[in-house]
């Protein structure tokens, strides 16, 4: 018997090539054949190794909702991931427009919030969360490290060990001033919350080497903390479908600290689902309405190493 078709559109998917892989794998266990299409700017993206590709808009663009409606309608879509930034609240609204798809995504507000690194950090504040020490101007101390308040992989990051520097900063106010903790040990915690708000699982992983804000090698380990911390941190922001948090450990005083809340799949997250956390089949089985339970036993000491691989676009000449 063949199997059904579910199609999902991953929005702002260009180099999501695994994950779309893992998808199509879970969709097979259970007896359907999974379709990805991915929304981009441009049809020459690695994505499209395994997906149809769609040229599409920017995200603040006013026409993209109506144009990624248009995709949905035009796919037969099921269901929408986000997997950038700003995807991210064009999902949200999409779920509102379009209830007979499943988006697995926070609400627009919230995820608004998150994405502006400087009222981010007065939310995880007022909400008792730990971070770092967070500066202004008139009290900032050194070593500090100043991130850009919008953006993200890392970009526009300046550390400063010496005031004179620091005051040198154009635009200081577009920039979380917090302070530099030099001794530290990063992780991401791999998140996936169901439609009811059930967390299911919850994954901390060690960041061991990073290039463009992602984790090129990265370690699953058992952390009690940061799995408390994890819940307590989805359910003050009453976050949806897959999360992944940002951690820092200050090893000199022994304190775990939030540094970022993503509403969205990292990149990272094929180490999580490799060891055991069935997030790709989460998110298969919520969009065909399917009963979801929560993963404990996932394997801690799985290691992921990234490598690059190419994909090859050749120009067509006219004939």
């Amino acid at each position: 018997m063949k199997n059904q078709q579910l199609t999902i559109l991953f929005l702002g998917g260009a180099r999501r090539v695994s994950l779309a892989e893992l998808l199509k794998r879970s969709g097979k266990r259970i007896g359907y054949d999974v379709k990805i299409v991915s929304y981009d700017l441009s049809e020459d993206v690695p994505i499209s190794l395994v997906a149809k590709v769609v040229s599409g808009l920017r995200w603040d663009d006013p026409r993209v909702v109506d144009d990624i409606q248009r995709v949905v309608c035009e796919y037969n879509v099921n269901a929408i991931l986000p997997f950038v930034n700003g995807a991210i609240e064009i999902a949200s609204i999409c779920r509102d427009m379009m209830p007979d798809v499943f988006v697995p995504v926070t609400d627009f507000e919230i995820a608004s919030n998150l994405f502006d690194k400087v009222e981010a950090a007065k939310s995880f504040k007022e909400a008792g969360l730990p971070i770092p020490r967070t500066y202004s101007v008139l009290n900032a101390q050194v070593p500090a490290i100043a991130k850009p308040r919008k953006g993200g992989s890392s970009r526009g990051i300046h550390i400063f060990r010496n005031m004179g520097d620091l005051m040198h900063l154009n635009d200081l106010k577009n920039y979380l001033l917090q302070e530099y903790i030099e001794n530290h040990k990063e992780y991401t915690v791999d998140c996936y919350i169901s439609k009811t708000g059930e967390i299911l699982v919850t994954v901390p992983r060690e960041r061991l080497e990073i290039m463009g804000g992602e984790s090129t090698r990265t370690r699953t380990c058992r952390n009690e903390i940061l799995e408390e911390l994890s819940r307590e941190v989805v359910e003050k922001f009453s976050l949806r479908g897959p999360v992944n948090l940002q951690f820092l450990h200050d090893l000199d005083a022994d304190r775990y600290l939030l540094m970022e809340v993503n509403p969205r799949l990292g990149g990272g997250v094929i180490c999580s689902i490799y060891a055991g956390a069935p997030i790709s089949d989460y998110i298969i089985k919520e969009t065909l309405g399917e009963e979801v339970n929560p993963c404990r036993d996932w394997a801690s000491g799985t290691l992921m190493a990234r490598y690059f691989k190419e994909a090859i676009f050749f120009e067509l000449n006219d004939i």
